[in-house]
């Protein structure tokens, strides 16, 4: 079995051999033509992968740009098909109705009728006025007290109505009244004129001499032609949406291009290229939309660039600094073992000062050696030292080492027979670092429990002491986080949870905190097996 804890050769920031994405160095032999070709194709292959695919929207912006200029253009063509086909049919029909009003009335006027009418002197007149009737033949009808007479075989028409009756006998219409009427799905033009003689009294009032005629004439013709005119339009107008659609595509793909490649920029953004901008051009709303991008973007990556730099200049900072503590911390604590050694020999209030500079020294070189390690993670130096080990073996290795060996303090709780690939000594300081942790900060009995889950091994780690506030809970991880502000000094170095976490992350893993429901924290290690 191997050992589970083995020294770690001792990096700074730069330190390490630089390696390509694939573990390999980063220099290796030409690929040659065909290779390079096959290099090429493969990171096609991967932008495509990276580059944002275009959902499927049913009503997207296209779609309802395309519907609303169509919309507005079915709009338009049915207005302009409807006041057109009002006005012809209007037109049509009123040139129709004057001819033929104007007509009668003429034929009427030229009548030479004798008082009283005679049926037998009137059919032949009627017949007369039916054959010259415009813009075609009229069927004429007359009424003259009881007597009815026309130039059909029947005497009176169904489609003459009361209503033209009345107006025909209305006084003050001497000229007469037409009508239209639909009968049986037909359109007909009735006219009525009362015909009239001339008095030579002064006044010259023409006279009812009580005859009425009246003229039928059906419009079917009309209504054909008006029919036709629809169905014209009708015809025209689906035409004229489907050239209508060719400027629709054209003008959503207009606006819809800029809006593409804001959403490009905004993605390649989200993917951390800083210096993405969108060529901007015209002065329409667009236009502004991609400047008011460009300026913003132009700001962040200014802000950005600020902000790495001050992180890299505090990093390099912290590790510099732990560099440059290392050699006279080892002199220190070289020191004060001594001086602990000889603490008995001295009076009480020497031996007091003495003690607490060698357990604020020791201290001190706990944070030193942490800074250090997280200076590691923050240069990408921190490398794994895999080795397949008995990882309850090396749970209990690391209880043992730290004497947490009495159960009224921790308690483990160990599946057997678990052989996983580790770096021993990172998974030493997690599983040390979250028991240290639950006894300084949780109520004892801390249980450590270990099993595996499908194709990961699962460390979990409880206390029994008050929990994680939920405020608390997402910055446990956080370097140097303090739930209470007001306290400023604790027994660790403040970034023993963030060492953990990156070591964790280091093997390919998870950890989380949480509260459990019968109290306590638990944090929960997943690393593959």
């Amino acid at each position: 079995m191997k050992a589970c804890v083995s020294p770690e050769p001792d990096t700074g920031p730069g330190g390490g051999a630089h390696h390509g994405p694939d573990g390999a160095p980063g220099t290796g032999p030409d690929p040659g033509p065909g290779g390079l070709a096959e290099l090429r194709r493969g990171r096609a292959a991967r932008r495509r992968a990276r580059s944002p695919r275009l959902r499927p929207h049913p009503f997207g912006l296209r779609t309802r740009l395309v519907l609303a200029f169509l919309l507005v253009a079915a709009v338009g063509c049915g207005t302009t098909a409807a006041l057109t086909y009002r006005a012809a049919r209007s037109a049509i029909l009123e040139q129709a109705q004057d001819t033929a009003v104007s007509a009668f009335r003429e034929q009427v006027d030229a009548l030479n009728i004798r008082l009283p009418v005679a049926e037998d002197d009137l059919r032949p007149l009627l017949m007369q006025i039916a054959r010259q009737g415009k813009p075609r033949p009229w069927r004429v009808y007359a009424e003259y007290g009881t007597v009815r007479v026309s130039s059909t075989d029947r005497p009176s028409s169904s489609v003459i109505t009361p209503e033209l009756r009345a107006r025909a006998a209305d006084q003050r219409l001497p000229h007469g009244s037409f009508q239209r009427v639909v009968k049986g799905g037909t359109p007909y033009l009735t006219i009525a004129v009362p015909a009239v003689f001339l008095t030579r009294s002064a006044e010259g009032a023409p006279q009812r001499t009580g005859l009425v005629l009246y003229a039928v004439m059906a419009l079917d013709e009309e209504e054909a032609n008006v029919e036709a005119m629809v169905t014209a339009a009708r015809d025209g107008a689906l035409p004229a949406l489907a050239v209508a659609l060719i400027p629709a595509l054209i003008a959503a793909r207009g606006v819809l291009r800029p809006v593409r490649e804001l959403r490009h920029a905004a993605h390649s953004m989200g993917r951390g290229r800083l210096d993405t901008r969108i060529h901007a051009k015209g002065s329409d709303e667009l236009a502004d939309l991609a400047r008011t991008f460009n300026e913003s973007a132009a700001e962040l990556e200014r802000s950005v660039a600020e902000l790495r730099n001050a992180e890299a200049r505090a990093r390099r900072f912290a590790s510099d600094v732990s560099h440059e503590l290392r050699t006279p911390l080892a002199g220190m604590l070289a020191v004060t073992e001594v001086l602990d050694e000889d603490a008995d020999g001295l009076d009480s209030d020497t031996a007091r000062a003495v003690r607490l500079i060698s357990a604020e020294t020791g201290k001190l070189a706990v944070l030193v050696e942490d800074l250090m390690e997280i200076s590691r993670f923050d240069a990408r130096a921190a490398e794994l030292h895999t080795d397949e080990v008995d990882a309850a073996d090396c749970v209990r290795k690391t209880l043992q080492n730290r004497h947490w060996t009495d159960p009224a303090q921790v308690a483990p709780y160990l599946g057997e027979g678990i052989r996983a690939r580790l770096d021993p000594r990172r998974f030493d300081v997690v599983v040390a670092n979250l028991v240290g942790n639950a006894l300084r900060h949780g109520g004892a009995p801390v249980t450590v429990r270990l099993w595996t889950e499908g194709d990961q091994l699962v460390t979990e780690v409880a206390d029994r002491g008050p929990g994680i506030h939920p405020d608390v809970l997402p910055h446990v991880f956080d370097r140097f986080y303090k739930a209470d502000q007001a306290r400023t000094r604790s027994a660790g170095s403040g970034l023993g949870l963030a060492i953990t976490l990156e070591n964790v992350r280091l093997h390919g893993g998870t950890v989380t905190a949480a509260n459990d429901p019968e109290g306590g924290a638990v944090f929960t290690v997943r690393m593959p097996l």
